[in-house]
């Protein structure tokens, strides 16, 4: 039965993430030390022990997540499995490209550091969530609060779950008159920047000059892309939508809609949380997930694919 390796973005840290994991597995520590000495943070003790509020900042919950993200796949792919796609949300494909084979663990830190860094440092902007609403009625309420400031959907999570993202006023309204346009609900994230918007725009450039040294090979897994819900084989087309990604809409229905129909029945969700697995589900309700995130759902999801 086709699987896809899936891998969450930002949003999903908590403290405590990977300690389990580590703990059950000692060999797995050294991709968190190598985190801490090649970011200069302390990724490895912000992940197992907080505090919270310095985990949840763009600049380290992007490696932290990465890495952890990282491990757990690790532990998958060593018993074996071979997925027919590897896709991630957002700063997951970062993983999901380092899983493919397309990019060094080590190489994908250091850009991941440098991403959330420049994410970080970006213009002030604010995201929310829009519940309920097609994606046609999101689009009407964007342009309905452009009057606003910039604004634009960044997320197309799920059919009924879709984010948008841009200049605070400008969201603030659109949360404000959400109903109107068919939402159910809208809600603010808790998050600093406009992320997938054009104030996005300097850090992509910057984050282009930093990204153009870095090797990247054909993947030896397709990756489903977030900018064209696309498979990639392509290492240099792969290091570009990458940099493109920081202004475009993570297309993550049309992801999960494209390895379904290429026959992928099964999704394994790799890293903190069962977010990925819920949007899976919403897009194709018949679909199989499974999740690693500590011993217990490592054990849990190896059984049940071994037994499938």
């Amino acid at each position: 039965m086709a699987l896809a390796f899936l891998f969450p973005g930002q949003g999903v840290q908590r403290v405590g993430m990977g300690k389990s994991l580590v703990k059950a597995f000692p060999s797995l520590r050294d991709f968190f030390t190598t985190a801490d000495k090649i970011t200069g943070r302390p990724i490895s003790k912000l992940c197992f022990d907080g505090p919270e509020d310095e985990l949840t900042l763009t600049i380290n919950a992007q490696p932290a997540i990465f890495t952890t993200c990282f491990a757990c796949w690790v532990l998958i792919s060593e018993r074996g499995f071979q997925p027919k796609f590897v896709a991630g949300h957002s700063l997951g494909e970062w993983t999901a490209v380092v899983a493919s084979g397309a990019l060094e663990f080590e190489d994908g830190l250091r850009l991941v550091a440098k991403r959330g860094e420049l994410m970080h440092q970006a213009p002030q902007g604010s995201m929310a969530a829009i519940l309920g609403a097609s994606l046609e009625q999101v689009e009407k309420l964007c342009q309905a609060a452009s009057e606003k400031g910039v604004i634009v959907i960044a997320n197309h999570n799920a059919p009924d779950q879709i984010v948008i993202s841009g200049e605070p006023t400008a969201v603030e309204y659109a949360v404000q008159i959400a109903r109107q346009f068919g939402a159910v609900k809208a809600v603010v994230l808790k998050v600093s920047g406009a992320f997938h918007s054009p104030l996005m725009a300097e850090a992509k450039e910057r984050f282009r000059s930093f990204v153009e040294p870095f090797p990247f090979r054909n993947p030896e897994v397709p990756v489903v892309s977030n900018v064209t819900g696309q498979p990639v084989q392509n290492g240099e087309e792969i290091k570009g939508l990458l940099v493109e990604q920081l202004t475009s809409p993570v297309r993550w229905t049309d992801c999960i809609q494209t390895m379904a129909e290429q026959g992928v029945k099964v999704f394994v969700e790799l890293g903190p949380g069962r977010v990925l697995s819920g949007l899976v589900r919403k897009t194709i309700p018949d679909a199989i997930t499974f999740c690693v995130e500590d011993p217990k759902s490592f054990e849990e999801t190896v059984n049940a694919l071994e037994a499938m």
